[in-house]
């Protein structure tokens, strides 16, 4: 059996986007990502709750979203999950899940 890691969202753009440059000179852009999701509670009452995701492109991409995306844009993403861990100087350790971006529109 196959293995997936693909993640599709469509959402508003939650904080505008960060671009940097690596030291070898590849443009990288992170930004964060808001998704809603609503239902109805056992009363009836409508709730809502948002979700925030992080986000990392490289390269083209990188560029496109620093050139068309600001706060509150509406974008549909394509991308996979990757998961990154570093350690402080106190030795903790720390993880971070983002989605990097294969496709934008």
């Amino acid at each position: 059996m196959r293995n997936i890691n693909k993640v599709i969202l469509i959402g508003n753009v939650a904080r505008a986007p960060e671009v940097r440059t690596t030291n070898n000179g590849q443009k990288m852009t992170t930004f964060v990502l808001a998704t809603n999701r609503t239902w109805h509670d056992p009363n009836g009452h409508k709730q809502s709750q948002a979700e925030f995701h992080n986000m990392l492109a490289w390269g083209k991409i990188a560029e496109i979203c620093q050139r068309f995306l600001q706060k509150s844009t509406l974008v549909y993403i394509e991308g996979y999950l990757k998961t990154r861990s570093w350690e402080n100087d106190a030795n903790n350790r720390f993880y971070r899940t983002e989605i990097v971006i294969q496709d934008i529109l």
